[in-house]
């Protein structure tokens, strides 16, 4: 990490992740160099179990004091006077209603937080089969509630939304990327009419830009509060997994990344939408104009959990040096912690395929490897049948990654070369936004004169 004092005349974007846990903060140089980064930890969900399932809640008062508790320490190692813009990720489908100023009428509903089964049946009689807004945990369906409760609110915000909107003061503003799974249409980039059918008021939805697209500079109390230039540009975010898939440096089209964690989800660049719903698979918007990509993803059970079946971390590190990525098991598992699969196989029957069991552990640990890789190169097959680019090169982040072995195995599955993430965190990811925002302002401010 570079030294902030002989950094004083560096451009710097700061980039702010919302996670369950915590909150994170990081500067990035011009470069895209990791110059600082802080966290400050989050409280637990309020869980209230109900018969359609746990409702999970959140009072968005404790975000905003995270994000100031973290910009706090983080800032305290900057110059502040060289922090030109900042943009925000967080958790996809985290939703609050708001009166028109912005005063939030109830705790935030979060994004695993389950919907009544009456509204989600409602989203699935009127929203189109491709649409994301479907599911047991839609934002749709619990925004249907909330509104049932609170006909008054004035603004329908995500959680990135809502916290942007303390540094610009512009309410009413999303991206494309936490707008999906609400019901918005990423292709012709419209909010559609079955929203209206289903008696959401014309002007609670916010007016959505694109990840990176300039909001406009920080407050005036705001700049006092922190330090921070009155210039300083808010720029729109995007959801923590997308901003996670940015942080690697990941930008051309065939670039896929991995997460190896207790799931194995895949991500993948392409220059058309992709659309499954029966595997869970959807595609975010990136870009405006002749730029415009997608990000395409999906996420299988197999990964980690299925893993920790069968060996202790602990016993996996100590199986680690005894796997000989050049000489295949020929297992042939498939490995899953429970029956059940989604993607690249959709199937809530798929029993788990983990034998025969050598009486060798380092060879039993081998082929399961072997199976989660199996599972990869399926799934980005999958991809490519249903309309995506074959990838041209993987980064990988979570766990996984650090094995060694395990990446030369799916290297081997996968046929292309394994590329090295710039940065795993995603709100390296949205401190990337900030930049793209800013050098397109001053591009803009440059053709105007």
């Amino acid at each position: 990490m570079s030294d902030p004092a002989r950094d004083l005349a560096r451009d710097l974007f700061l980039g702010i992740d919302l996670g369950t846990s915590g909150v994170r903060a990081v500067a990035l140089d011009a470069a895209g160099g990791l110059i600082a980064q802080a966290r400050a930890p989050l409280p637990e969900p309020l869980r209230e179990p109900q018969p359609d399932g746990e409702r999970r809640h959140q009072d968005p008062a404790l975000w905003w004091q995270a994000v100031q508790t973290v910009l706090d320490e983080l800032l305290t190692r900057l110059d502040r006077a060289a922090v030109r813009a900042l943009a925000v990720d967080g958790t996809s489908g985290t939703l609050l209603l708001t009166d028109a100023a912005g005063r939030p009428l109830a705790p935030a509903s979060m994004y695993n937080d389950r919907a009544p089964a009456a509204w989600v049946a409602r989203v699935a009689e009127l929203a189109p089969a491709d649409s994301a807004a479907h599911g047991s945990s839609s934002p749709a369906a619990r925004l249907l509630e909330a509104l049932s409760t609170h006909p008054q609110a004035a603004h329908a915000l995500h959680q990135a939304d809502w916290i942007a909107a303390q540094f610009s003061g512009r309410l009413g503003l999303s991206d494309d990327n936490n707008a999906l799974k609400l019901g918005w249409e990423p292709r012709e980039r419209v909010w559609p009419q079955w929203l209206t059918q289903a008696s959401v008021p014309n002007g609670l939805l916010p007016r959505v830009l694109a990840p990176g697209e300039a909001i406009g500079p920080v407050t005036p109390a705001i700049a006092e509060r922190f330090g921070l230039p009155e210039a300083c540009l808010v720029v729109a975010g995007s959801t923590d997994g997308v901003a996670a898939f940015l942080a690697t440096g990941a930008d051309q089209v065939g670039d896929a990344v991995t997460s190896l964690g207790s799931t194995l989800v895949v991500k993948l660049l392409a220059d058309r939408p992709v659309s499954a719903p029966e595997f869970g698979l959807y595609s975010h918007r990136l870009g405006t104009g002749g730029g415009v990509r997608w990000l395409v993803g999906g996420a299988s059970n197999s990964g980690g959990a299925a893993l920790l079946q069968h060996f202790s971390a602990e016993r996996m590190a100590e199986l680690t040096p005894a796997l000989r990525p050049d000489a295949p098991t020929g297992l042939n598992y498939y490995p899953l912690p429970a029956p059940g699969e989604r993607f690249p196989i959709n199937d809530p029957a798929l029993p788990p395929r983990v034998t025969p069991r050598p009486t060798d552990d380092a060879r039993f640990f081998q082929g399961l490897l072997e199976g989660v890789a199996g599972v990869e190169q399926l799934a980005y097959q999958r991809m490519a049948a249903l309309g995506a680019p074959a990838p041209r090169r993987v980064f990988t982040v979570g766990g996984g990654a650090r094995n060694a072995a395990w990446t030369r195995l799916r290297a081997q599955a996968l046929g292309v070369p394994m590329a090295e993430p710039a940065q795993e965190e995603a709100a390296c990811g949205s401190a990337r936004l900030a930049r793209q925002g800013w050098t397109a302002a001053q591009a803009n401010r440059q053709e105007c004169g």
